[in-house]
């Protein structure tokens, strides 16, 4: 086998325990030998420019020339991570190796955030890549809950008979192991708990020559139950692969007419998958030709690479993000312990109409322990740098309840961090770096002292 490279794209931010994980899963599917020290997420610059590519080191595989990551983003119900092993950067025909999710989010958080959420990209992959290997990868920041619940082990075995691995938790697996027919999928949900009252109950019946599944997929004044269109969606999909070829009907869905569109996630799903809403229509939806596309355009480009090059070339580092379109953090306080944040200062007052009550959150919040330094960073197109700045004034409670609590003695600042446009400086003071679509790296009048830090040492280590 000729050495190549290998490509990882990807809408996250790169972490870089998950990418050793990626790094080790390739090299032992392939039984390459590797060694894997400190992993390194490093910007790649031409003449001093970003050239919106990285290139991880701190890995060796002599059956890999070099490794790389770009950002991506997908047109629907996108996987955190496509993984190739070809010489040439990819394109949108090329089929990869692996399709793998990434979730810190176990049942003892949540048992349907933990599994069903993010059912439903792997159904919708595989109208893609129906050969690619799809892995759900959990990264756990807290310990795995001891006995699962009925929940997560009837949709993991969803998962399981969809083909998917799981990889980061550890499974029984006389408990965890795919279904084998329709039967036995109705009798393990029979058997499953109550709905509490009050709640559609997410059930499956065999009625003369139809399957009727129910579940409510109403929420927000459209089709968005994310959980419930994973179940549902992992539900019809191993049907269909257990040979089900008759009806499917969806029932209980608390939907009306108006909110099917074609170009919602769940009715691409039903489309394909040729499945009925209950006394609804459901039009042929078109499913894009592509399944990705290379980001040039989104606001976390910006955000993505000063958080790289402050882990990478610095001292300091992230205790939370929530990049455009990522999957927010924890925040993680002095003692390295992580706190899922509160999304309202007072609920009951925000649920009965005062959205002032909603708190907040900067994209990334850097430490800089050397300087005792706090940076919330809210993150901009350039074009819309203006609302990010009005957006700094917003974050007094999280730095009240949170930074304030856990870092007392530490300073903070708010700053921007702008992606796009051609400028070639920035004016406003509140705006501290700018990564414009040229790649150049911009920093403010008044930029923080560990952001000048980081885009030195950046520009030493390439010169």
């Amino acid at each position: 086998m000729k050495n190549k490279n290998l490509w990882i794209l990807t809408e996250e931010r790169p972490k870089r325990q998950v990418i050793a994980t990626i790094l080790r899963k390739f090299a032992e599917d392939n039984k390459f030998a590797c060694f894997i020290d400190t992993i390194r997420i490093l910007p790649t610059l031409q003449n001093g420019k970003f050239s919106f590519l990285y290139e991880v080191v701190g890995f060796r595989c002599n059956k890999i020339k070099r490794v790389f990551i770009k950002s991506i983003s997908g047109f629907s119900s996108f996987v955190d991570f496509l993984v190739f092993y070809q010489e040439k950067q990819p394109s949108e025909k090329d089929i990869p190796l692996y399709a793998i999710e990434e979730t810190k989010t176990d049942d003892k958080e949540s048992r349907n955030t933990g599994v069903y959420q993010r059912s439903s990209k792997f159904v919708y992959v595989d109208f893609y890549y129906p050969k690619t290997k799809k892995i759900m990868f959990y990264n756990l920041k807290i310990k795995q809950k001891e006995q699962p619940t009925s929940t997560y082990i009837f949709g993991t075995r969803l998962l399981l008979t969809l083909g998917v691995e799981i990889l980061g938790k550890r499974l029984d697996k006389e408990i965890f192991k795919p279904f084998s027919s329709i039967n036995e999928i109705i009798e393990l949900k029979k058997k499953m708990h109550k709905a509490p009252k009050g709640n559609v109950q997410i059930s499956i019946k065999r009625q003369n020559n139809r399957l009727i599944v129910s579940g409510r997929l109403f929420k927000a004044d459209g089709l968005s139950h994310d959980p419930n269109i994973g179940a549902l969606s992992s539900i019809c999909a191993v049907m269909r692969k257990l040979g089900w070829k008759k009806e499917i009907v969806i029932t209980k869905h608390g939907l009306r007419q108006k909110n099917i569109k074609a170009g919602n996630k769940f009715i691409k799903i039903a489309s394909k998958l040729n499945i009925k809403i209950n006394h609804l229509k459901v039009s042929r939806a078109k499913i894009e030709r592509n399944y990705w596309k290379y980001e040039i355009e989104g606001e976390k480009l910006g955000t993505i690479f000063i958080h790289l090059v402050v882990e990478n070339f610095t001292e300091g580092y992230s205790i939370f993000e929530n990049h455009a379109g990522c999957e927010k953090g924890y925040f993680i306080t002095k003692e390295g312990k992580p706190i899922p944040l509160e999304k309202y200062s007072n609920r009951k007052a925000y649920k009965k109409g005062n959205k002032k009550k909603i708190i907040s959150i900067p994209d990334l919040i850097l430490i800089d322990f050397g300087r005792s330094e706090i940076i919330n960073i809210e993150g901009k197109k350039y074009k819309f740098r203006k609302d990010g700045i009005k957006e700094l004034k917003a974050f007094g409670d999280i730095e009240k309840r949170y930074i304030k609590k856990y870092y007392p003695r530490f300073k903070i600042t708010r700053t921007v961090v702008l992606y796009g446009g051609k400028a070639d400086r920035v004016v406003e003071i509140k705006v501290g770096f700018l990564l414009n679509e040229n790649g150049d790296l911009i920093l403010g009048i008044k930029a923080p002292e560990l952001f000048k830090e980081a885009i030195k040492n950046l520009l030493d280590f390439w010169s």
